[in-house]
């Protein structure tokens, strides 16, 4: 019995290495938000959310200009602190089934509502320091998401809680090249970092054994009904020889069986991070006294990403563990670290705004780069073969329209629409990424209490296509079904000038 366990290092080394990707290849990416493409975040500034970010860099009055586009501080006449706050409450659930590697039923539930309720921060400072020259600081939050399902749910070996969040702090300066034409540019220092837990089906890395066991044993089997056609072995003693290797077999795979019992799951925790440097360059044109353009590229930023895990495992499978032959050879599902090199997108962006006595009336257009994750390749530190997870994400575009109106010289009335493609498609799209195509309606409200003071308040709704998927886990365990998401976001500012 023990020599066959010896022999199953090939047969399980890749159960080792699903179940090692699932939960650090999970950790190290975590996905979507409530109101942009994956998990991009655009909730920087109460006042552009009232318009659906339409005008979000020319409409002017705005210090979350210092992160959306800096040569757009032109338009900031004097020191400028605002201070802002978003509350992102997304809903996601799920409709479908699942089933194991042998296509038997997974049990559980549809996982309850995976959304929650997050508070997203942004701070701004901005002032003038000659007629021409402005410099800026921004502290924002441009990716993350939280999605967290019920423990029990029919897809917990794909995930059950992940979270995901970059923090930017920008410096930004503009410098006015004329009297219509500004340049502005930002450094960019971001910090990435993720969490995920999912469950591990130790019933399919038993199976696997018995797997591996049975290719031995059928191995055994074909060595001696060769040595007997050769004459080596009289055919009694070959008959002999392979009934006590079959039984071996059995025996060893019933032990395995037993050890290893469906719905007995262990559990995985994995946490990392990483600092990673970027830039953005912006163009500022006032085309009109009354109409304004601006086009802002930010860089892509690179991390290597790097996590611990913590596993637990079920008592049976400690039995397995304990046995000197088999642990050598079967997944050890122990504290690990990992790498990943990971990339946040590039971002292209067009805003214009239109100037009238009584309104004014805005176009935003922005192209995001997620070609740039292709796939997650994880690194281990306890040198096991490197593995990889494929996403194949395409680009996006965001696009909007929306407007003020002044009501009064103190109250001003915002509105604007927004669709927002999704990177995500059927092949690749998992419960981390409960992502499709996207719709938004917002409106809003500004009162300007003094010549220093204002605030502003708006709302959103997020409209969701539903989002199909067919996802299957490192230990095969499919989930198949749909999401059905929506978001609503409520954001406050305060702004004060000096």
């Amino acid at each position: 019995m023990h020599n066959t366990f010896r022999s199953l290092k090939s047969a399980t080394r890749p159960l080792a290495l699903a179940g090692l990707s699932v939960a650090i290849v999970g950790a190290l990416f975590a996905p979507s938000t409530a109101s942009a493409s994956a998990f991009q975040l655009k909730e920087n500034s109460a006042k552009g959310l009232g318009r659906a970010y339409a005008g979000s860099a020319t409409a002017g009055g705005d210090v979350s200009v210092v992160v959306n586009n800096p040569a757009a501080m032109t338009d900031l006449k004097g020191t400028y602190l605002q201070a802002d706050v978003t509350g992102i409450n997304f809903s996601t659930k799920f409709t479908g089934s699942a089933h194991d590697a042998l296509g038997r039923p997974i049990s559980g539930g549809n996982g309850g509502d995976g959304g929650t309720t997050l508070p997203v921060p942004a701070l701004f400072f901005a002032t003038q320091l000659s007629d021409r020259l402005h410099v800026g600081a921004g502290f924002s939050v441009p990716f993350g998401f939280q999605t967290e399902y019920d423990k029990n749910w029919v897809g917990r070996y794909n995930a059950i809680k992940s979270k995901f969040e970059s923090l930017d702090a920008t410096l930004s300066a503009s410098f006015d090249v004329t009297d219509t034409f500004s340049l502005g540019a930002s450094v960019i220092a971001q910090k990435t970092s993720a969490e995920l837990t999912s469950a591990i089906n130790y019933n399919a890395v038993g199976l696997g054994i018995q797997q591996g066991i049975g290719a031995q044993t059928a191995a055994g089997v074909a060595q001696i009904q060769a040595a007997a056609a050769a004459g080596q072995i009289p055919p009694a003693q070959a008959a002999a020889m392979i009934q006590a290797a079959v039984q071996q077999g059995q025996a060893a795979a019933a032990g395995v069986a037993a050890m290893t019992p469906a719905g007995v799951d262990g559990f995985a925790r994995i946490k990392g991070d990483d600092w990673g440097y970027g830039w953005q360059l912006g163009g500022y044109w006032k085309l009109t006294p009354n109409d304004k353009l601006a086009l802002n590229y930010r860089s892509k930023i690179s991390h290597r990403l790097e996590g611990t895990g913590n596993f637990t495992t079920t008592p049976g499978y400690n039995v397995l563990l304990a046995n000197p032959a088999l642990a050598a050879s079967i997944p050890p599902f122990a504290h690990t670290t990992g790498t990943a090199d990971f990339t946040t997108p590039a971002v292209l962006s067009a805003s214009y705004w239109h100037q009238a006595e009584k309104f004014g009336l805005g176009i935003d257009v922005s192209y995001t780069k997620w070609d740039v994750f292709k796939n997650l390749t994880v690194n281990y530190g306890n040198s096991q073969p490197p593995t990889t997870e494929v996403f194949d994400w395409r680009n996006t575009v965001y696009a909007s329209i929306g407007g003020d109106y002044y009501l009064t010289d103190k109250f001003t009335l915002r509105a604007g629409i927004a669709v927002d493609s999704t990177p995500t498609h059927l092949s690749t799209r998992d419960p981390r990424v409960p992502d499709s195509t996207r719709q938004m309606a917002s409106f809003g409200v500004g009162y300007k209490a003094s010549e220093h003071f204002e605030i502003n308040a708006s709302y959103a709704h997020i409209f969701v296509n539903q989002a199909h998927v067919n996802s299957t886990s490192g230990t095969n365990d499919t989930v198949t079904g749909n999401f059905d998401d929506y978001g609503n976001l409520l954001s406050f500012s305060a702004q004060y000038k000096f």
